[in-house]
């Protein structure tokens, strides 16, 4: 089942962007290109599968139509970025959120030794159709390393996603 099973019950959480910061906008805008593949301002069903199978993920029709009905709030079968923002907005709300990270650190740790490596980083970002160079990978990594050896364990990796949920959230 994917991370974002249960997403949202109504706009009240949607993000004005006006409150965020550039930092925050950024990350936002980001996060929503990972997804919309062509660039058209919208998430089509199509590209939400693209996405959650290129991360080694297999989701059936029928998950795909409730992950995406409980998104697109105005039913037109699409996730505008409003719509995403409000995603993101209700899962930092909800706060809840070791379930997903733990299906986000097994996703990233393809062989499932306990530790993200800068080479299943690399494949997991040219998956998602990143292109980055060795340089911008050991710099993530080296980001979320706090023991220096290399890796990032799962304790790294929540330390990791709180902190960005922290700058994200303001």
């Amino acid at each position: 089942m994917w991370a974002s099973q249960s997403l949202l019950s109504g706009c009240n959480s949607c993000i004005c962007m006006e409150g965020l910061t550039g930092e925050q906008r950024l990350a936002f805008q980001e996060a929503f290109s990972l997804f919309d593949k062509n660039g058209d301002g919208c998430i089509t069903m199509e590209e939400l599968a693209a996405v959650t199978r290129s991360l080694g993920l297999d989701p059936s029709d029928q998950e795909l139509n409730d992950m995406m009905s409980e998104v697109d709030m105005d039913g037109n079968g699409i996730i505008d970025f409003q719509e995403f923002q409000s995603l993101i907005a209700r899962k930092m709300k909800d706060g809840d959120g070791d379930e997903e990270l733990k299906e986000a650190f097994e996703v990233l740790d393809k062989d499932q030794n306990g530790f993200i490596s800068p080479n299943e980083l690399r494949t997991v970002m040219i998956n998602l159709g990143e292109k980055m160079t060795d340089q911008e990978v050991e710099q993530m990594i080296r980001e979320a390393d706090t023991d220096g050896d290399g890796l990032v364990n799962y304790d790294e990796f929540v330390l990791m996603m709180k902190n960005a949920e922290r700058k994200i959230s303001g």
